[in-house]
């Protein structure tokens, strides 16, 4: 009598589950949403008040922080593996130096009166935290491609932050945007919010909407994660 085997059982499928982002994609929106320098890390705080009083002002310095972080992200990823660990912090403090200068002597030749505005916070631009902070945490540890992509997301997302600043500082300081009249005129312009204090003021509204969006985001994924 002869005897068949049984048939071996369907191996078991997991389920499909959604396709996590790119690294790259996810590298660029970190700093933009999820790690926002300003918003989330709270980190520049000194031009994010200083210079925030109008938009010109404000979009300039994150433009020019984003200059600086892109290039030293980039050749302290290219260069990483010639640094020698007892001198590393000051080879990035001099990578990112050397493109402060250049940042600063472009802004100078393209824009001169807002270089004249800016001031010292151009050259200030070398004790922001989050420019050490990316090299030693990000760029020194990965790719050029991934860096690059880094730079571009958290030099991005500090121009979104410090520009979102200026505007309102502008329009309820002044009554205007990019220096045109926004405002109907019959507004009194708010000096409160072209002052110091207006800065740290709107700061902590920004912060607030922030929080409030994000909170509502995290109870509308509790209530599907329940259902």
């Amino acid at each position: 009598m002869s005897t068949t085997a049984a048939p071996a059982p369907a191996p078991v499928t997991a389920p499909a589950t959604a396709s996590a982002p790119p690294p790259l994609m996810d590298d660029l929106l970190r700093g933009i949403l999820r790690e926002n320098p300003v918003v989330v890390q709270m980190l520049g705080m000194c031009p994010t008040m200083a210079v925030t009083n109008n938009v010109a002002n404000a979009f300039a310095m994150g433009m020019a922080t984003l200059f600086v972080l892109l290039g030293s992200e980039f050749f302290v990823s290219l260069l990483k593996k010639w640094f020698p660990t007892e001198v590393r912090i000051a080879s990035y403090i001099l990578i990112i130096a050397t493109f402060v200068t250049l940042a600063e002597l472009i802004l100078e030749a393209l824009v001169p009166d807002i270089h004249k505005a800016l001031g010292p916070f151009i050259a200030l631009i070398v004790a922001n935290c989050l420019l050490l902070g990316r090299q030693e945490a990000f760029a020194a540890r990965q790719p050029v491609l991934r860096s690059v992509m880094d730079a571009v997301g958290m030099g991005g997302g500090f121009t979104l932050s410090l520009t979102a600043l200026g505007s309102i500082r502008e329009l309820l300081g002044n009554g205007t945007w990019l220096g045109f009249r926004v405002m109907p005129a019959h507004f009194e312009p708010w000096i409160f919010f072209a002052l110091p204090p207006g800065g740290f003021f709107t700061l902590g509204l920004l912060l607030l909407a922030v929080a409030y969006v994000r909170d509502r985001r995290a109870d509308q994924r509790l209530a599907l994660a329940r259902t």
